[in-house]
């Protein structure tokens, strides 16, 4: 699987800042629509249904709840949660800060994920009152979510640890869903355009080194472990 996921944010003045973490019905809305549609583009992805992984014989797939949740706490855990910490941490230090999504981001999705890879631009964190020259605030809104990423896939890789000599299928799938969450982390500090690691980048290139390093081998192991060049036990 091919995936991309430039998960970002904008700047705007329409909205006074507040200090406080709070949402909207319209936020709800638009991740609610965003978490669905990603679910339904990594079941897909999944369970072999791209029209060039599998055609229709992999649509049989879909019908397996065990996929559909997969998918859905990959969806879960690389999109919302990486998105609420960029909103969470700019609201804690007084910006206001909610998620709209891209409709045509989200059908774009769709559209790769029957084509058997994934390229996810589900939408943005809007944030209003960060000045655009306020680097160290821009650069630690856009860490928060990778780093949430990485919390995730470590807690996942954890997992397929503990369970590799008790259930195989269990540990496969808790792998998998690090993967994705450490690729999710690597792709969005790349730093180009509207991508997270641009605004590291801008406030500490060090900072940006160290965790594109980190993160990055972190990916790569995991990518090992997934296409069975290693166990999760790292040689055993």
């Amino acid at each position: 699987m091919s995936s991309g996921s430039p998960f970002s944010y904008t700047w705007t003045p329409a909205a006074p800042p507040a200090a406080r973490v709070s949402t909207s019905r319209t936020e709800i809305l638009h991740l609610s629509i965003a978490f669905v549609v990603l679910t339904v583009d990594l079941t897909i992805l999944f369970g072999g249904g791209g029209l060039l992984t599998g055609g229709g014989a992999g649509f049989h797939a879909l019908a397996s709840l065990a996929v559909v949740g997969i998918a859905a706490a990959a969806a879960l855990t690389g999109f919302l949660c990486h998105e609420l910490a960029h909103k969470f941490y700019a609201q804690r230090h007084g910006f206001w800060a909610e998620f709209r999504m891209s409709p045509f981001g989200l059908f774009f999705s769709l559209l790769t994920a029957f084509f058997g890879f994934l390229w996810a631009a589900p939408g943005a964190t809007v944030i209003s009152g960060m000045s655009q020259i306020d680097r160290p605030n821009w650069g630690r809104t856009s860490l928060a979510g990778p780093l949430s990423n990485v919390t995730f896939a470590v807690i996942f890789y954890a997992g397929a640890i503990a369970t590799y000599d008790l259930n195989a299928w269990a540990s496969s799938a808790l792998v998998l869903l690090a993967w994705v969450n450490a690729w999710f982390a690597t792709f969005n500090l790349i730093p180009v355009g509207p991508l997270d690691g641009a605004k590291v980048l801008r406030w500490s290139s060090q900072t940006w080194v160290v965790s594109i390093l980190l993160i990055g081998a972190f990916t790569a192991v995991l990518t090992l472990v997934l296409y069975g060049v290693t166990t999760p036990l790292l040689g055993h």
